[in-house]
């Protein structure tokens, strides 16, 4: 759902939290399963989590799981270390909070306790300061802290890994004639407003543009000239806004209608549009540019409707109210996740290349669970945040792969 302040794809999330943020590849179709018409058995319940004996075998090093080399910079470019302290230290904030002591006090896996989190990440912390090298970290990290492993969406640990962003879009504070699809504020009297809720053609019209006709009337806060931007940036739930007088600003996630999330990707593939297979993004993009037309025909199937607050500049927020670092924060299941905890991602994420190209890579990383999203369910799905503007979201538009998610605790 930076949202992550971004429900960004996190674009994806659902929004259902406060400063939550989307990812970019929620609107892509997973695909479907096929149907059978043996009874539906359910499964016995099973904990997300389960401790994994490591061993001391692996070899060669650098593919065994803790190489992470990100830290200390690789290919030419510094590495992000104080990105990293930084993302630990908000996670640390955020489990001073009664909300963190809440959310641990029914925690399904035995043996995680928000003290075992935090002491994990003091540790942790020391040891990222302290080692030298990816190999001194992983060492120590192997040797000292137990690895949960997700059970994943298969029971085996697989996991499906999506990436979120915040994007960097034009805006016009007030209406012109090239700027005319409007973002809006939240309602004051939304609290108050029945249910069910208007549907997003009620409160903007087949088009986007029923103006004064809406019932949203003076709530709008900017004004965008492509009818597809606001409409990304309620899917994100954030994004830093360009301006035409020449400043900046940001803007965060207030609140929205009450609606479960539809894939216009999925939508456009159920009407054979685009094919399901490698749907990505940037294609779903590309494809209403060159047919803006479809806009009034799939716009309006997603029926929730997103409003939003002026966050002046303040960074991408998680759901569990903290920034959110820029391929350092996770957005996971919070009902089975523990939140704060420190994680590591197993999986391929793609890295410019030359010529402008995105070629995938192999990573090890370590992150920290920070956020969530409607569209992150169940222990099988992670979405991983980019950062912000158009790099990140090019490569957001395309991760979509399998891969494994373990929790690190202290053994003692």
């Amino acid at each position: 759902m930076m949202r992550k302040t971004l429900a960004l794809v996190s674009l994806s999330l659902g929004i259902t939290l406060v400063n939550t943020i989307w990812s970019a590849v929620a609107q892509v179709p997973l695909p479907l399963p096929i149907p059978t018409t043996s009874p539906e058995i359910t499964p016995p319940p099973q904990p997300p989590l389960k401790p994994l004996n490591l061993g001391t075998g692996c070899t060669p090093i650098h593919v065994c799981l803790g190489w992470d080399e990100q830290i200390w910079g690789q290919r030419g470019k510094p590495g992000d270390r104080q990105a990293l302290l930084t993302a630990i230290d908000n996670s640390l904030g955020y489990l001073t909070k009664s909300s963190a002591i809440a959310a641990y006090q029914n925690y399904p896996v035995k043996g995680i306790t928000i003290d075992r989190v935090r002491r994990s990440l003091v540790r942790f912390r020391q040891l990222v300061v302290s080692s030298k090298s990816p190999a001194q970290l992983q060492a120590a990290v192997r040797r000292e802290f137990v690895f949960y492993k997700s059970v994943g969406n298969d029971g085996k640990g697989t996991v499906k890994f999506t990436a979120y962003y915040e994007p960097v879009y034009t805006a016009s504070r007030v209406k012109t004639s090239v700027y005319k699809y409007p973002l809006y504020r939240l309602p004051p009297n939304f609290e108050q407003w029945p249910k069910p809720h208007p549907k997003r053609i009620d409160l903007e019209g087949t088009d986007g543009l029923l103006g004064d006709k809406s019932q949203l009337r003076g709530l709008e806060m900017l004004w965008f000239r492509d009818r597809l931007d606001p409409y990304m940036v309620q899917i994100q739930g954030s994004a830093q806004i360009q301006l035409t007088d020449g400043k900046k600003t940001s803007i965060g996630y207030a609140g929205g209608t009450d609606y479960p999330w539809t894939s216009i990707g999925k939508e456009l593939a159920k009407d054979g549009k685009l094919p399901l297979a490698q749907l990505t993004m940037p294609r779903l993009i590309s494809y209403f540019q060159q047919q803006p037309q479809e806009l009034s025909n799939y716009l309006p199937r997603w029926e929730r409707f997103v409003f939003f607050k002026e966050t002046n500049g303040r960074q991408a927020t998680g759901s569990i109210n903290v920034p959110v670092t820029p391929e350092r924060s996770i957005a996971t299941d919070k009902a089975l996740m523990p939140p704060g905890a420190l994680a590591l991602v197993h999986t391929s994420f793609p890295y410019p290349a030359s010529a402008g190209r995105l070629e995938y890579r192999t990573v090890s990383r370590f992150v920290l669970d920070q956020d969530t999203g409607s569209a992150i369910k169940g222990p099988g799905r992670v979405d991983y945040f980019m950062g912000s503007g158009k790099l990140a979201g090019d490569r957001a538009g395309i991760t979509g792969g399998n891969g494994s998610l373990y929790y690190l605790l202290l053994k003692k």
